[in-house]
Formats: C-alpha cells, structure tokens, sequence
C-alpha cells in the first residue's frame, strides 16, 4: 500500500498528444488530487528532445532512456504514454513495477496483451497499475467495471470504443462517398495514422475490449483469443442498404459470457437499429454499453481519445495514487486470473445480414431460399433492389437468430451457386 505524501514526484514518459495535455495540466492544477498533497513533474522521456511541443519542457530534467526515468530515485509515479506492446514501453514497466513504484498507462496493447503477468509483478511489489485512458480516453469505462460494478454480475459489455472507426463510417453514410475517400480525409484531419491498421484492421477496440472483458468477468486479458474484423470491407452499398431496411453499420466491440462460462470477445462491423444509442453515435465518439444482472444496462458516450479528455483519465489514475486507492488490477488477485474460455461458434446464436449480388435471371430467389432452409437457416426480411452501375442485381435478406457455424455453413452453400456474381457480404446484426 503506497503512503500518503505531500508532494509525488511523477516521471512522464512519451510526450506525443496525451503527453503534452498531461504537463500542461499538471502545471495548471498540481493539487488536484481529493486527499491534498501535490504532484509536480519530476523527469521526461520522448524519443526527441528538440521535436516542437506546445508545452515548454526546457526546464523539465531529460532522460534519453524512459526505462532510466522508471528507475530514477526523483521518480514516485511513472507514467507511460510511449504506446506499443513491447520494446521500451514494457521494459519501463516493468523496471518502475519491479522497484515498487505506482505505474498509470494510456498504453491498450500493453495490457491486452501482458496484463496478466504485469498484474501479478504489481501485486507481488503490493503497488498500483492503473490503465484508465486506455480505454474510451476520458470517458470511465474503466472505473465502472473496476468500481462501480463490483456489487453485480456483469452479464455483457458492448459498444464503440474506435473513433477512427466510428467517424469513417459516419461521413461514407453522411456524404454517400467511398471508404478510400473517407480514409484519406480522416487521415489530412489526424484522425487516422498514416499505417490504419491498427484502426481500421479492428485491432485497436480489440485491444480495449480485452480489457473490457478481463475486468468484467475477473479472467486475464487474452488478447490472442479475441476475434477481430475490421471495416476496411464495409461497402457504400452495403451502408445504403441497411438503412433502407432500418439499420446502420458500426464497429461493435463486444464480451459476454455464456452459461456454460465460455467467454466471447469480438470485434466486428455490426447492424444497430437506427433509434438505437450506439447508432446515433456519430463523428468520433465512443459509446458502451454494461449489463449488470441486478443494475440492468448502464450506458455511456464521450470521447475516446485527444489531449484534453485523455490526460483528464490518466490524472484520474494519478489521484487514486496520490489518495492510497489499491484493489486488484482484474477485480481478482492476479494468481487467480485464468485465460477465458472462448465459446463456441455452435453455441453462438445470432442475426445477421446477408447481401447477394446475383444474375438477373428466373429463380435465383427461389435458389437463394432454398439453400438457407436447407442449411438451417430461416429469413426474417428480403430486400431486392437493383443498383445503377452494379452488373447484377444485389439481394439482401436478414436472419433470424441461429448459430453461427450453421450460418457459416449457409453462406458456404451460397457461394457456389452459379448464379453469384462475387462472394456473400455477411454482417452481423448487433445483440444489444
């Protein structure tokens, strides 16, 4: 348990957005924290000195190396904000864990990926890893599983936990323009990295909502189990179609757990129904949805990422420092935590939405039909609506609930008719 101080020293490390806003923020309210006492900035790192920032670190003492800042006596509380799985921002880590000290990281891929082993190396020195920006940047999606849903059962958590994400697909429905184009103009305006792997590949929420589930459901964080697809095949026709059927495409990151204990976490654009809170969540915000089997659903918006709503979260972290806070990283003792089961796709049952692009010629409905009821599969509502430009006629149905693996055995039927003119687009119409 960390002693009450009157002042924290707190060693800053990777000066990009959250850095900056951190420092200035710092700078601005040093005695922020409820219990009293002080934090000042006591040491930086950042892979340039001399790169331009909108905060004046001149005075502030340089370390070339975070891992030396983690381990320097002037540090009390280590910040990360460096990001990256590996490399320097695990080994300063785990340096400032090893030498007992408070760690508070912005870093997602970090935990996703060596929460578990991080959470027992913070415990066994009997110090706190807080990790509130690295999820949902300000908004405390973190606190509510950690916090405030201790007295329930969590059941699921689902929602937005990408902006880039979010803000793409948000403007392809807005201005009726490509993917490509969309990208490229969320990429001028830095919401997008030069590489949108990360984001657009679905790997970012993946990592947040590992974290999620971990917290939700005391199991380690198993990033390596999570199944992840992106956005980067979502059509304009495949947004235009949903809504005409009532619908709008998200990036839905989501976790339950089944009966049997099995745990999901996925990943995947998804339909909402257009009245639905997560599909009016527009632009770059990022909303979440709790289930608690006794508090029933708790929903929450904001933004998930910038200087001033992320360095807000990890002040946060630093107040519950500076205040004594201490509890499990997971909601259990590290040696407890276990990987989660995953459950299997038989006993996984959904909707979904299936667009065909077929031959205009007679029966290829009838073929269509027969093919899903042979497979298990029952229509809820078909739509046929002949685009311009298209060279078929694209057919959109959607489902009642079935398992998974049936449904990816319907679509494997209708693959090889001969009247599909390119592949089924399936998506996933959301469970929430």
């Amino acid at each position: 348990m960390t002693s009450p101080k009157s002042e924290w020293r707190v060693g800053v490390a990777g000066l990009g957005t959250v850095g900056a806003g951190l420092l200035n923020f710092l700078s601005e309210r040093p005695g922020f924290a409820p219990a009293g006492g002080s934090a000042r900035v006591s040491g930086v790192s950042a892979r340039s000195r001399s790169r331009p920032r909108p905060f004046d670190i001149s005075s502030l003492p340089w370390f070339d190396d975070p891992v030396a800042l983690a381990a320097s006596d002037e540090t009390d509380i280590f910040v990360e904000l460096i990001g990256g799985s590996d490399g320097p921002a695990k080994a300063a880590v785990e340096t400032a864990l090893k030498a007992g000290k408070p760690v508070v990281t912005a870093n997602k891929a970090l935990i996703a990926e060596h929460g578990a082993e991080l959470a027992a190396l913070a415990e066994s020195k009997g110090v706190p890893l807080l990790f509130e920006a690295a999820v949902m940047g300000g908004t405390p999606a973190v606190k509510m599983l950690r916090e405030a849903m201790v007295g329930d059962e969590v059941v699921a958590v689902a929602g937005i936990l990408n902006g880039t994400c979010n803000y793409i697909l948000t403007e392809m429905e807005a201005g009726g323009r490509s993917f490509a184009d969309v990208l490229a103009e969320a990429q001028r305006l830095g919401y997008a990295e030069a590489d949108p792997t990360m984001d657009v590949g679905g790997f970012d929420a993946a990592h947040k909502i590992t974290i999620l589930a971990a917290l939700a459901f005391g199991c380690a964080p198993t990033f390596g189990a999570a199944e992840i697809e992106g956005v980067d095949k979502i059509e304009l026709l495949d947004i235009r179609l949903a809504k005409d059927l009532g619908y709008r495409i998200k990036l839905v990151a989501s976790t339950a757990r089944s009966d049997d204990g099995g745990v999901s976490v996925r990943v995947h654009p998804a339909l909402a129904p257009l009245d639905h809170p997560l599909a009016r969540a527009g632009g770059a915000l990022n909303a979440l949805f709790i289930e608690g089997r006794r508090i029933g659903r708790i929903f929450i918006q904001g933004p998930g990422a910038g200087a001033g709503p992320t360095a807000a979260a990890v002040a946060a972290d630093i107040a519950d420092v500076m205040t004594g806070a201490q509890r499990p990283v997971f909601q259990k003792p590290a040696g407890a935590l276990k990987p989660f089961t995953p459950v299997d796709a038989a006993h996984t049952l959904g909707r979904a939405y299936l667009r065909l692009l077929v031959q205009d010629v007679p029966g290829v409905i009838a073929s269509v039909s027969e093919t899903l009821a042979e497979a298990g599969v029952s229509i809820d509502s078909f739509l046929q609506k002949p685009v311009e430009g298209e060279a078929g006629v694209p057919i959109v149905l959607t489902t009642h609930a079935v398992a998974e693996s049936v449904m990816a055995e319907a679509v494997r039927r209708i693959a090889a008719l001969p009247t599909l003119l390119q592949p089924p687009r399936l998506i996933r119409i959301a469970r929430i």
